[in-house]
């Protein structure tokens, strides 16, 4: 299968090419032939899956660049998802004369606003786009295509009353897109709200985790966790991805670690947006090699060359342990992700790993799974044990 097979004119092609892009990923073969057709779509596939190609390249074929203003609307979740859906597209939507802009908090409204109102394509967070057309910097009557990107976790952060206002806006006679990881739940009824007639297209790993990707569960003592995570550092080369639970302790982490000769910096919510930038630019070329984040502000991150995720503190449930390792093994490349198991956690986290259908690799360190327990929902719709309090 190629994308001239799809249905994908040269130019596109052309453009994917100097990219190196010369085959479709399982998401893009479904989709791309029914969005080109102008039917819409929900697309059930997990992050790395190269979803943003599924609907980047039917946009870049389905817009004029004769039109006047905005004509394709592409809500993400975070403001580094933004950044990045939008790189993915610029060379795209280049090839067919189109201008791509990004819409989130954190910059000038001024001139953010005056790029938005100029593009065929804006990429945007929920909250900043209603703020722009709320002041009527940019106008949504024209928008031909709606897609949302991770709508289930634009649902996690409280975002759907935001959506909703937008999508009242938005002309009810257009194409819409729905990627996300479920489709269950107030997804999937969100999901049969905004699209008619939808065709309905499915990758799904054989099992919940990310099967690329090695797991690797690892017991520490609290004493040992810093060295065994800068030896973790030094035997495994390439570039690594820490979690955090709060971000007081991904700051600290960070300078103990850079006190260690490691080269890192720390990420979170409390940091403004240009520093996040400057951040994830140095890790994105290669200055710094390990990123100390939470998981708030790791939500977002949509890079194919990280190598290890490491959970130095444990995951709240099975879904924060999927989203994390997701965050590697993308887009076809080999990743890793190694949990530290403090004494404390074991149970607990023998649970999720049976959950998971992990065990083998959590008993091959010589820690024993624990007798199933009775599960619940949490707040994020993941599933988890009894947790005791902390």
């Amino acid at each position: 299968m190629t994308f001239p097979d799809l249905g994908v004119g040269a130019s596109v092609v052309r453009a994917l090419a100097r990219r190196d892009i010369l085959a479709p990923f399982p998401i893009q073969a479904m989709v791309i032939p029914d969005a080109l057709a102008g039917r819409d779509v929900l697309a059930r596939s997990r992050t790395g899956s190269g979803k943003t190609l599924a609907f980047g390249v039917p946009i870049a074929h389905r817009l004029s660049p004769d039109t006047k203003g905005p004509a394709a609307l592409v809500l993400v979740p975070t403001r580094e998802l933004a950044t990045q859906v939008v790189e993915e597209l610029r060379d795209v939507a280049a090839a067919t004369g189109l201008r791509v802009a990004a819409v989130y908090g954190g910059v000038s409204i001024p001139a953010q606003g005056k790029a938005a109102a100029k593009a065929h394509i804006l990429v945007a967070t929920p909250g900043r786009m209603e703020d722009l057309a709320n002041r009527r910097m940019v106008s949504l009557d024209r928008i031909r295509i709606l897609v949302l990107d991770e709508a289930d976790r634009m649902l996690d952060m409280g975002f759907q009353p935001q959506v909703d206002r937008l999508v009242r806006r938005i002309p009810k006679r257009r194409q819409t897109m729905f990627f996300s990881a479920t489709l269950d739940g107030e997804v999937g009824r969100l999901a049969r709200a905004y699209t008619t007639d939808p065709v309905l297209h499915e990758v799904q790993a054989p099992r919940q985790t990310v099967d690329e990707a090695d797991h690797w569960f690892i017991p520490v003592a609290p004493a040992d966790r810093v060295d065994r995570l800068v030896e973790l550092l030094e035997e495994e080369s390439g570039r690594h991805l820490v979690f955090v639970r709060t971000k007081r302790g991904a700051d600290r982490l960070a300078r103990r670690l850079k006190q260690r000769g490691v080269r890192v910096a720390a990420m979170h919510g409390d940091m403004t947006q240009p520093a996040r930038e400057r951040t994830l630019a140095r890790f994105e070329d290669g200055r710094i090699d390990t990123l100390v984040a939470t998981d708030v502000a790791a939500r977002g991150l949509d890079l194919d060359d990280i190598t290890h995720v490491i959970n130095y503190d444990p995951p709240e449930d099975d879904k924060s342990y999927v989203h994390r390792v997701g965050r590697t093994a993308r887009a076809g490349r080999a990743g890793t992700g190694v949990t530290f198991v403090l004494p404390t956690d074991e149970r607990d986290l023998s649970r999720m790993a049976a959950r998971l259908k992990l065990e083998d690799e959590f008993i091959k360190e010589g820690m024993t799974v624990a007798a199933p327990r009775m599960v619940f929902q949490s707040r994020g719709g993941g599933v988890m044990g009894r947790r005791r309090r902390r």
